[in-house]
Parts: C-alpha cells; structure tokens; sequence
C-alpha cells in the first residue's frame, strides 16, 4: 500500500515536469462492485479500500488519468455502480522493483555535488519498467553513483526531475539531494527552465513562427495516446512555441520551446496543427503524411525511416537556476548523428 502512496507523491510533483512520460500503464489495485453498490463518488468509494491513502491522493490520481472504471480513465466524482472494475494504474510498476546499478556509458555534460546533466541517446528507456527493467538510464545513474552513501537510486527525493521518451535524444538534468530535486521542481512548475527541441515535422509549416496552446490529455479512447481537447473542458493546459528553421520540401526543420511539460506535449501539439513528427510511429508520423507515392519516392521515404529509426526530435537546450549558486546555468546538446543523417539527406533531395 506504502508504493501506491509515493507513487501518487510522486506524481503530484512530477505531473507538470514531464516532456514524454513512458507509454504504458500498470495495474496496482483492482476493485470490484458488488451487486448490493450504491452510487457513490469513486474517490469515496477507494478511501475505504487503500491503507492510508487520502482522498486528496487519489484525487490527484484521477487528475492523472491512474483512476480507471471498467477500463476508461475517470474523473474523482465519477459514481461508482454495481459491478463495476475499478482499478487504480500507475505509469510505473511497484517500487518494489530493486534497481540494479549497471555499468551503462553516460554522456555527463556537467556534474557537482548537487546535480548532473547529462545527454541521453535515443533508445535509452529512462525509468525500469514498461518490459525494460534493466538497461535503463535510472540503472546508469545508480552505477555512476553507486559509491556516493547519501544517493538511493529508489529514493523519490533524489534522481529524475523530468523524463523524456526512449525515442527522444537530448539533455536530461538528475538531482543528487532532496533540496536540488525540490529546487529544480519547483522551477520547473513556475515555468522558469528554458528548453528547447529540434524536430522534423511533416509538411510545410505555413508561418515562421507560432504559438499552440491546447490541452492535453489521455485520449479516451485509447490511453496509450494523448490527445489536444478543444475548448479546454478536459486535459491540462499546454502551450508549445516554435520557429522555422529551415523549409525542406515535403518536411520543415523546426525549433520548439516548452512553456509546459505534459506528456507527449510537442508530438500532440504538433500533430494538432497537422505537423506531425517525421517517423513518430505511435502519432503516425511512419506514413507517407506528405509528398507523392511513386516508387522513387517511396524508396526515398523509407531509407530516411532506417536512417532515424525513431520520431526526429532532439531535447537540444536546458536552463535553469543552480539550486545552490543560484546563478543562471545553460547546456547546450548538438544533434545526434541519426538526425544530423536525416537531415542532410533531405536536403540533397530539396536540392
């Protein structure tokens, strides 16, 4: 019961900080209605059935979409009938799940007693879990740190600030101590960090530069995807800015800055305005989305695919305030080969 606790600690504080969340969800208690059920509010209805979980906790869960009735996310007031599955999901597995410290190659771009920034390759999964439960940044991190006494890799107070998604390159920052994991939060809920991405989107971007805002949330209809909800009734608010950087024909190289940090926020967002991410396989961006289908371009197409096996898009800038020197700090991350190869290669075909 303790897991389920922090677990929703933990994603009270790390709601707002998350880019790209990992993509699936596990089960941590499941409840069935019995036919004698009267209506009753589901956060009611859990209080009584969680060991020392509050109603203010699992209303945060159903904020999260982790609160589930017969398998589709629920709001807090949601009546709970007879016969009804409640179940209660979390994006990671129990925190009984050691982590193993392996000596996995870090590219640390900066480190000190109070934090380390470092870039991730594509293809490194963050967090154990989600069928990697080994091999994983977090397992890095506990090697690269194994000698430290003060660092538990399992401690929700220290390690991750934000995550991005296995497919997605670029700058990570890790708190080393409760005070620079609480620091680094709080700048990144009061919007104070400066991130910025490269991507390569389908189409031609029309204006040089834009503003999307449109909340985001678990689409209902398969909550594996996040989805843009009009009219701002559903979902949290989100606001992603971008710029053109270079017009390459059938795709536009762009450069996007987070005003928010919501899952999956500038794959949806883009998608949104019909840009999707070249090669973002679960938002479609594996298709021919624009351009002709003769076998030349086709052959074309799909050599770029085995090129960047994986969405182009790159977490190239991070700022924010030292939590100790209180001083401005900046990194800067160049394009990882796969999207600099990408790249080349449409321009010798604008060409």
């Amino acid at each position: 019961m303790e897991d389920f606790i922090e677990d929703i600690e933990d994603l009270a504080e790390d709601s707002n900080l998350i880019e790209d969340s990992e993509d699936e969800f596990y089960e941590h208690f499941r409840f069935i209605a019995d036919k004698g059920q009267t209506l009753l509010r589901v956060d009611k209805f859990l209080v009584t059935r969680i060991e020392h979980a509050s109603r203010n906790r699992i209303q945060l869960a159903a904020d999260a979409g982790c609160i589930l009735a017969n398998g589709n996310p629920v709001k807090s007031n949601y009546k709970v009938k007879p016969g009804d599955i409640i179940t209660v999901v979390m994006d990671r597995p129990r925190r009984a799940l050691e982590v193993t410290p392996e000596d996995i190659p870090l590219n640390i771009v900066y480190e000190d007693n109070d934090l380390m920034v470092i870039n991730k390759p594509p293809g490194l999964v963050v967090h154990p879990g989600h069928g990697n439960y080994t091999g994983t940044l977090v397992n890095a991190i506990a090697w690269h740190l194994k000698d430290q006494p003060n660092y538990d890799p399992k401690d929700p107070r220290l390690g991750l600030v934000h995550r991005i998604d296995k497919n997605t390159s670029g700058l990570l920052v890790i708190a080393k101590t409760p005070e620079a994991k609480t620091n680094l939060g709080i700048q990144f809920l009061n919007k104070t960090t400066q991130r910025k991405y490269i991507a390569l989107v389908w189409g031609n971007v029309k204006e040089e530069k834009g503003r999307i805002e449109g909340n985001i949330g678990r689409n209902p209809k398969d909550k594996m995807l996040m989805t843009v909800f009009p009219g701002g009734e559903n979902g949290k608010p989100a606001v992603t800015h971008y710029r053109v950087l270079e017009r390459l024909g059938y795709v536009t190289l762009i450069e996007c800055r987070l005003e928010t940090g919501r899952t999956h926020q500038i794959r949806v967002h883009l998608k949104s305005i019909g840009h999707t991410l070249f090669n973002d396989e679960r938002y479609g961006g594996n298709e021919i989305l624009k351009g002709n289908h003769f076998t030349k371009y086709k052959q074309f197409i799909q050599n770029c695919f085995e090129i960047c096996s994986r969405q182009a898009l790159h977490a190239q800038t991070l700022g924010f305030s030292h939590p100790r020197t209180k001083q401005e700090v900046f990194f800067e991350s160049p394009l990882p080969e796969d999207m600099e190869h990408l790249i080349e290669k449409w321009r010798k075909y604008e060409k």
